[in-house]
């Protein structure tokens, strides 16, 4: 049987998913390395850097997983949305 993780999701009232725990390491593993590389990126350039560095080697949704990882991210304060950013900007909190 697969390993699952159950997500967190930043904002109050609202849940997170159960997805693959392969599939969750292997998505934070990029997004935080691509995250530390770029300093502040916007959420349309992570998600092509992330489906870059992915491609050919990722089964399933690239921008699902990385709007879900993203999202649990933020919930545990490793990476937070930088206020009134528009496109929506992140940056690590946790070098």
């Amino acid at each position: 049987m697969e390993a699952r993780i159950m997500t967190q999701h930043p904002e109050r009232g609202k849940q997170g998913v159960n997805i693959s725990r392969q599939k969750y390491d292997l998505v934070r593993e990029v997004i935080v390395a691509v995250a530390r590389k770029r300093g502040e990126i916007t959420f349309p350039d992570l998600t092509d850097d992330v489906r870059q560095r992915l491609a050919g080697i990722f089964d399933g949704s690239v921008p699902w997983y990385v709007t879900t990882v993203k999202l649990d991210l933020e919930a545990q304060g490793v990476i937070e949305r930088i206020p009134g950013s528009r496109p929506q900007k992140l940056r690590m909190v946790i070098a």
